[in-house]
């Protein structure tokens, strides 16, 4: 059976729909909580690595030293070819890992929002499962540049940094992990909170949990096409006996 090394930097931003996927297809879970000081593991033993989201920035390794860490496992794994699958800010950790500058965006992405992409997903083996438009949770600050060697899949509106492939590493920016009960949690974290009631105002929460919950099907439907995409295109798995994936329905 193949291990997944999951890392997580709070709580609150489990794989989500991508861990019902990876569940589906039979396969074992390294759930490693960064921000509570678990420590990382080889990356050599895994048969790939699941990097999430999290509040803080990919560049504060002086208030975070374990962020300096995770970003030379990641270098280390992806230069060697190493599946990899990062979402929001492990897509961030992907870029800063990979050479290319995170930073502040002029203003920050949230909401239920569309996402294009590009043309050159058509021809790749995950993204062209994607369609040419769709909707996704953004809720972001940070963005980066587009790493050297790396192909972008996927822009929006207001950030060109979607969705890119290096080699057989890919980072999402935006969520399509999480349904209604998950942004509801993440809005119970004060940060998050804070974060949202500055951005839109103090009913922002639940009227972003309602579209959420309008659209959460298409999205976490589209998540795990693309995870098992790139569980059988990139990491070259197959299904446990019996398994009902996305890939078969």
């Amino acid at each position: 059976m193949s291990t997944i090394l999951v890392l997580q930097h709070i709580a609150c931003e489990p794989p989500g729909a991508y861990e019902d996927e990876l569940r589906a297809w039979g396969v074992e879970l390294h759930r490693v909580q960064i921000d509570e000081g678990d420590p990382l593991p080889d990356w050599r033993e895994f048969a790939g690595i699941v990097a999430m989201g999290g509040p803080m920035g990919a560049y504060e390794d002086d208030r975070l030293p374990w962020l300096a860490a995770e970003k030379r496992l990641i270098a280390e794994a992806v230069r060697a070819g190493a599946p990899f699958w990062g979402v929001c800010l492990g897509s961030q950790l992907l870029a800063a890992s990979l050479g290319a500058r995170v930073f502040p965006g002029p203003e920050a992405e949230v909401g239920l929002l569309p996402v294009f992409t590009t043309a050159a997903a058509a021809a790749d083996p995950v993204f062209s499962v994607a369609p040419a438009e769709f909707l996704a949770l953004q809720w972001h600050g940070d963005t980066f540049e587009l790493p050297r060697g790396a192909v972008r899949l996927a822009r929006s509106d207001a950030y060109p940094q979607q969705a890119f492939v290096f080699e057989r590493a890919y980072g999402v920016q935006f969520h399509l992990e999480i349904d209604a009960a998950l942004a509801t949690t993440w809005g119970e974290v004060p940060a998050y909170a804070q974060s949202l009631r500055d951005l839109l105002g103090d009913d922002a929460l639940p009227s972003l949990v309602e579209q959420v919950g309008r659209h959460e099907v298409q999205a976490t439907e589209l998540a795990r096409r693309l995870l098992a995409a790139w569980l059988e295109h990139v990491i070259a798995l197959e299904p446990a006996p019996g398994c009902v994936t996305q890939s078969a329905r």
